[in-house]
């Protein structure tokens, strides 16, 4: 979890630096994604940790039942009572696990969706980079804007960076399923205003196309980035 924490202040420190010129979202992108690749990385051992505990913690239930099964029917009652704590303790911390895997679960699948935007930032932004078409106010234009949305996806990963360091903190299980939701609604936000932003961009470029061919040929070569 000191991974988490140090990305949290990285990330922190980027997000509220000065806003640089036109190459500057690309830095910031690269550390969103390393941000990303950490949490899926820490959700992926906490996953397999947890299913461990869950499958030592089913065969320790199995065990119990097994030897219920070997008493004599007055035994059972007594065996019960002597075992009591015992058992409650194994469904707290089955519940418990299972409660900690389905957190991660949701970290890990909301951290791909977010690697996924970052993704289509990086493949649309070299795209137009790469189309001469475009004056350089048009593109200083368009990185302030992908800036913004990259600066909104980042302040919104932290809220999940927080939830993986929120399990060595006092965060109620509520808390963190909060935290995790509204990162979850935030970056289907940030996804389509980063799609419609390159359905503009797109519909600028066919204005400036001279032929059907043309035209064709650029909505293969921006297909990809496009709704």
């Amino acid at each position: 979890m000191k991974t988490a924490r140090v990305l949290l202040l990285t990330l922190g420190l980027c997000l509220a630096g000065p806003r640089p010129s036109v190459q500057a979202a690309l830095p910031l992108a690269e550390i969103i994604k390393q941000a990303i690749v950490k949490v899926i990385k820490a959700a992926d051992l906490v996953i397999q940790r947890e299913q461990n505990k869950v499958i030592w913690l089913q065969n320790a239930q199995k065990a119990l039942e097994n030897t219920m099964a070997k008493l004599k029917l007055e035994q059972i009652a007594d065996w019960l009572e002597q075992h009591r704590k015992l058992y409650a303790d194994y469904f707290e911390e089955l519940a418990r696990v299972k409660q900690t895997l389905a957190f991660f679960h949701r970290i890990r699948a909301v951290s791909l969706r977010y690697y996924a935007l970052e993704a289509l930032y990086q493949r649309t932004w070299t795209q137009l980079q790469q189309d001469p078409t475009f004056t350089p106010n048009e593109r200083a234009h368009m990185n302030r804007v992908y800036r913004g949305i990259l600066q909104a996806s980042g302040e919104n990963m932290q809220r999940l960076l927080l939830v993986v360091e929120s399990f060595r903190t006092r965060m109620t299980d509520a808390e963190r399923l909060a935290l995790i939701e509204a990162a979850a609604d935030a970056v289907e936000k940030n996804y389509e205003d980063l799609l419609r932003f390159n359905q503009q961009n797109l519909e600028i470029r066919l204005g400036r196309a001279h032929s059907q061919r043309e035209r064709e040929a650029l909505r293969r070569w921006y297909g990809s980035s496009l709704p």
